[in-house]
């Protein structure tokens, strides 16, 4: 009688394994499904993204948008012209192979198609033109900003004008800082650039002086 019971027993945890080990399997596929979705998705819209941008690049006629007459009236007034306008111009870095048109503003949608100015005036004038750019890792948009070096050549087209920056300093600060923004010589043109750092949640910060 106990042999039978122990064979049943047995038998009973043997069937209750499998069970347990197809439910485990089939939730683990599912799973499995769901990131397979996620990660295709996520480079769906990177790729979209991408293509945006490559097309509002392609698009974007500094020559047509902006004349001389209104080059002239900028430097006349001291003013920005392009405050009302939805582009600021091109940045172009030659080590990191990127160029991608700036928007005059910031925000959440424009992050993902292009990098954004999000303080300063212009590079005619001195003072310290932010833009900000999102790191994916890859190549796109600002992702390789911490591959530049002191003397790194960083162009931005603006009026149909090319201003060229050399890199001066590289360095991290945490994402409340606002330092960089504000520290830097109001007798000179500067640039900043500003990423984020995936790893540890830092800012990525390229300062640069038009020389």
């Amino acid at each position: 009688m106990n042999q039978i019971l122990e064979v049943n027993f047995k038998k009973n945890n043997k069937n209750n394994n499998k069970n347990i080990f197809k439910i485990l399997f089939t939730f683990s596929l599912l799973l499995l499904l769901i990131l397979i979705v996620l990660i295709v998705f996520n480079i769906n819209n990177l790729i979209n993204n991408q293509k945006l941008s490559d097309k509002l690049l392609e698009n974007y006629n500094i020559s047509n948008l902006y004349s001389y007459t209104n080059l002239t009236t900028n430097l006349n007034n001291n003013t920005d012209s392009q405050n009302s306008t939805e582009i600021f111009g091109i940045i172009k870095i030659p080590k990191i192979n990127i160029k991608y048109t700036i928007y005059s503003t910031l925000s959440d949608e424009q992050l993902k198609i292009s990098p954004c100015k999000f303080y300063g005036s212009n590079p005619l004038y001195n003072g310290n033109i932010c833009i900000a750019g999102h790191n994916y890792n890859n190549s796109i948009f600002f992702s390789n900003i911490d591959k530049l070096d002191a003397n790194d050549e960083i162009c931005i087209y603006y009026m149909n004008i090319k201003f060229i920056y050399y890199v001066t300093n590289k360095y991290e600060v945490n994402e409340n800082d606002l330092s960089p923004i504000y520290n830097y010589d109001r007798n000179s043109k500067e640039l900043t650039l500003v990423s984020c750092n995936n790893l540890n949640k830092n800012r990525i910060i390229i300062k640069a002086k038009q020389k």
